[in-house]
């Protein structure tokens, strides 16, 4: 029996909201981000299903979706897993060929972004009939929250770099909390080819180049609670490498 409220009726008949969740060993954080997306959709009385897209955590991610799904719906919490960690853009990929929203959301599974947001984002692709719409750190009341200073240091210095080699025109390019038409974001992970951190930057030069119309909500990130972060040595230098490619290629 499913313990899922009855929100408000839905604001727009015809428009779906479709979350891509991508995952990887985050037990822990997926039944609070799963309660928070649920309570901010049916709150503000949209449409939803959220894409549960786990790459073979070895933590048992997967049995936690499965519980819920049960509590809030199939019809709500899609389960869509992998056998194996395969990389981020494929899983936006495999996620986008199971969402029936005509609208695509994109967040971290971490808690890094709060559903709280959501309306908003929502409010400024209406207002504009806006292709996409990028959560921005570093504009407006945006602000990062939980990070040491290397971090800070690092996030800075990746976006201050991708400013001034790419000048796309956009406030945050490292962020992976956005919103999308579906079909534009059909249209941007088929010809992006970066990897790791370096796709969401490519995705917004990509959606640049291609004309689309780009907007920003100011958000708060907070860095994890539980769990470890992905970001190492590794993936900085597969930063400043995809960057340069990106510079030399676009």
């Amino acid at each position: 029996m499913s313990s899922r409220r009855q929100g408000p009726q839905s604001r727009d008949q015809g428009d779906k909201y479709s979350v891509l969740l991508p995952t990887y060993n985050e037990r822990e954080n997926l039944p609070l981000i799963v309660w928070l997306l649920v309570k901010s959709f049916e709150e503000s009385g949209y449409n939803y299903e959220i894409i549960v897209i786990d790459d073979g955590s070895p933590d048992g991610t997967l049995q936690v979706a499965q519980q819920l799904q049960e509590i809030y719906g199939e019809d709500k919490i899609l389960l869509r897993p992998r056998a194996q960690k395969l990389g981020l853009g494929t899983a936006y990929i495999h996620g986008i060929k199971h969402a029936t929203g005509n609208f695509i959301f994109i967040m971290d599974a971490d808690l890094s972004h709060h559903p709280k947001f959501i309306p908003e984002f929502i409010r400024t692709q209406k207002a504009g009939d806006l292709d996409l719409v990028s959560g921005t750190r570093y504009s407006g009341k945006g602000g990062v929250y939980g990070w040491d200073l290397r971090r800070k240091l690092i996030s800075r210095g990746a976006n201050f770099l991708t400013q001034v080699l790419l000048r796309p025109g956009a406030s945050d390019l490292t962020g992976s909390f956005r919103l999308y038409k579906k079909h534009v974001l059909e249209s941007l992970v088929q010809c992006c080819v970066s990897k790791g951190y370096v796709f969401q930057m490519e995705m917004v030069v990509r959606a640049r180049q291609k004309n689309y119309s780009i907007g920003e909500v100011p958000i708060s990130f907070v860095d994890r609670v539980y769990g470890e972060s992905k970001l190492g040595g590794n993936e900085i230098v597969s930063f400043v490498k995809g960057l340069l490619t990106l510079f030399g290629t676009t």
